[in-house]
């Protein structure tokens, strides 16, 4: 298990035709995020949503990028219901079956990057790499660094498309969120090799790329309803005024 050194993972991948792949994790739970919507002039729109239980869908997800290859998304979903002694976030054998898979699917090496999270960093996950060291490599991301993972942006994407989404269990929650994760496959233009472009720099023209927080500050302007009229245009007589008509 490497250090923060993020550009080993570079010279690593192109001397060994590996797949660079950044891990992140996401949740939601049954109260959706705000989003701006349509209303009356005046009136602040109310959204009604479920939060009874402590039912909560969480991700993680792979973003896996390779020179002149195309971008790939990995993910896996767990759902947690809030029973008693019920994990609540992702244990280590998700991780595990997370990661086999995606070398399963990529036929190539896999250089592993991701952030200090307690189970990330556990005697587990350290036993785990090391009996798979012949095709993953870990590197560890500094302490805060979210501008370096792509995945960030994918989180966003995705819930940008759950605003104000009122879902009356945890089941329906986890079917959309896989819908949500689908689009983000499959849609070339929300490839996930894109993500990489805006990490550096969140302020690009693509809002759906943009992390949550980019997205809340520098959310454009709500429009206004209803639309405001054209103004009629005044003739070239009215325009020139009294004088145009001559003496009285």
């Amino acid at each position: 298990m490497a250090g923060p050194d993020v550009g080993q993972g570079t010279r690593l991948a192109a001397a060994t035709g590996a797949f660079i792949c950044f891990e992140d994790e996401a949740g939601q739970n049954l109260r959706p995020p705000k989003a701006r919507t349509w209303a009356p002039r005046g009136r602040t729109p109310n959204v009604r949503v479920s939060g009874k239980g402590s039912g909560r869908v969480s991700v993680a997800g792979l973003v896996c990028l390779k020179a002149e290859a195309r971008g790939r998304l990995f993910y896996r979903v767990r759902v947690h219901r809030g029973r008693k002694g019920e994990h609540r976030s992702m244990s280590e054998a998700d991780y595990a079956g997370l990661i086999t898979a995606a070398h399963q699917q990529l036929h190539a090496p896999v250089i592993l990057i991701w952030d200090n999270l307690n189970t990330h960093i556990s005697a587990v996950m350290r036993t785990f790499a090391g009996a798979h060291s012949d095709w993953l490599t870990v590197i560890q991301l500094p302490s805060y660094a979210p501008d370096l993972n792509p995945a960030e942006g994918v989180w966003a994407n995705m819930k940008n498309g759950l605003g104000n989404l009122a879902t009356p269990t945890v089941s329906d929650l986890a079917a959309i969120v896989k819908n949500r994760l689908k689009r983000i496959q499959y849609r070339p233009e929300l490839s996930v090799s894109r993500a990489l472009a805006g990490v550096s720099a969140r302020s690009t023209s693509n809002p759906s790329m943009a992390s949550s927080r980019h997205s809340r500050n520098h959310a454009p302007a709500c429009p206004r309803w209803p639309p405001p009229q054209p103004r009629p245009r005044r003739s070239p007589a009215s325009r020139r005024g009294p004088a145009a008509y001559g003496p009285g």
